[in-house]
């Protein structure tokens, strides 16, 4: 049985919120029971399944949303940023402290990943004559794998070297994985037993951030950061700081705190608009709306006059700098609430005002060669099941199907109706993928479930 969860976003704390420890029980309850009914064969027998492989398809951790990041600034001679040179000594120093921030702050969740893959908390009943030996007090535990693949928020932990061995050995270590310490893949290709895995299920995964152009810069590579993390680390991470420096006890604590949740906001560039709300519900007078809104302006142009920004500019096209340099200059000269439709009209002209990655998915040459049945991706963190092809001869069983694992995340999201409004609506997603082979689940092929939760 093999399972795929994605985009977990773990954080340290400083920035957003969290799932609740509560989802990882909630899911070692599931994983037990997915055991359960694995056991099932197609001949209507009972046999416990031997083994189960639990693929963590990026994003997991999340350093990049964290404050720790922001005690330099550009010109000290240590100024460390995901985006500077990984090779200097404090690179590997930072990422350390904030990886060690986010173990602890997520110690209980993360505790439950331990628990299953050293056989403590995933289990059946033995079999009994092919049925399930209810009276038995045995307990038969498959051998659990928790392999962890990186994606565009945790792809530091794909960098070479010593350094950052150590600080992959404190993951593997706290999560109960079974990659090698110098091995945390990007691509299935990287980690051939991982690939060999995936084609037993007739199977192909990838984060998918390959496929986000402000989140992947195909000339850098995946050992680099890209825009996306420049506009996460400079104006979402560091705003409530800079509210909070130069305001300080004048602010109400219930707008500073909704300020920290800027990450959590869905989508990205719908960030101005919730801000706004925020300053609308909790600011004392309309003179502070004004000076909060001056700190965001002033920030962003700090952001788009950052070196790494200006040499991601690409001539003679509209590239993600266009797009932000659009959405924050027109924010400069106008209200938050004013730049909604900017925002819509910025990701149709950036991503087609599309969610799902299907097209991508038709594009995958294991898809295009027959190589596998089943294309999986996270990132776009929209859980969802799309049929790509078929034999057309029903009740056939030679199919193809993209599936996207969703996310495991807290979120504020934008309401449908009268976006301009700044309606935003909080709840928790748990969403993951299930893979069978051979007779496990009476032959089942494929489960995908994704729930919400408030």
């Amino acid at each position: 049985m093999l399972v795929i969860i994605s985009d977990l976003h773990l954080g340290d704390g400083t920035c957003g919120k969290s799932i609740s420890p509560s989802a990882f029980h909630l899911f070692g309850g599931r994983l037990r029971e997915l055991a359960y009914q694995a056991s099932w064969r197609q001949d209507n027998t009972y046999r416990p399944i031997e083994s189960i492989d639990l693929v963590l398809l990026g994003d997991i951790l999340d350093p990049q949303h964290s404050t720790l990041w922001l005690d330099t600034q550009p010109g000290d001679p240590d100024y460390t940023r995901p985006w500077t040179d990984f090779r200097a000594p404090k690179y590997a120093e930072k990422l350390l402290e904030v990886t060690r921030g986010i173990l602890k702050h997520n110690a209980e969740g993360l505790g439950v990943f331990r628990d299953i893959a050293e056989d403590n908390m995933v289990y059946v009943q033995p079999a009994l004559q092919g049925k399930p030996d209810f009276v038995s007090s045995e307990r038969v535990y498959p051998v659990v794998h928790i392999h962890y693949m990186v994606g565009n928020h945790d792809w530091h932990y794909h960098l070479p070297g010593p350094a950052f061995d150590k600080i992959r050995e404190e993951i593997i270590e706290a999560l109960g994985l079974s990659n090698p310490v110098d091995n945390f893949p990007w691509e299935l290709e990287e980690l051939e037993p991982l690939e060999e895995l995936f084609a037993t299920y007739q199977a192909y995964g990838r984060h998918g951030d390959l496929y986000d152009k402000f989140n992947y810069d195909a000339l850098r590579g995946r050992n680099s950061a890209t825009l996306g993390d420049v506009f996460a680390m400079e104006m979402l991470n560091r705003y409530p700081l800079e509210v909070d420096k130069q305001f300080g006890n004048e602010l109400s604590p219930a707008l500073v705190s909704s300020l920290r949740k800027l990450t959590n906001i869905r989508p990205a560039l719908a960030t101005p608009l919730w801000i706004s709300g925020q300053i609308k519900q909790h600011a004392r007078n309309h003179a502070m709306e004004t000076q909060l809104k001056k700190i965001w302006d002033d920030m962003g142009q700090q952001f788009l006059g950052l070196d790494f920004v200006r040499q991601a500019d690409r001539a003679f096209q509209f590239d993600a700098v266009d797009a932000l340099e659009l959405v924050l200059n027109i924010s400069k000269r106008t209200s938050f609430k004013r730049i909604n439709d900017v925002v819509v009209w910025v990701r149709q002209k950036m991503w087609g005002g599309q969610i799902s990655y299907t097209k991508y998915a038709l594009e995958e040459p294991v898809f295009q060669k027959g190589a596998a049945r089943f294309v999986a991706y996270g990132h776009t963190h929209h859980h969802e099941v799309v049929p790509l092809d078929s034999d057309g001869i029903p009740p056939t069983t030679a199919y193809q199907i993209y599936m996207n694992a969703g996310s495991w995340h807290s979120y504020y999201t934008l309401t449908a109706k009268n976006p301009k409004d700044q309606k935003f609506v909080p709840y928790q997603i748990l969403s993951y993928l299930v893979f069978y082979r051979d007779d496990q689940r009476g032959g089942r092929h494929f489960e995908a479930w994704s729930g919400a939760f408030a």
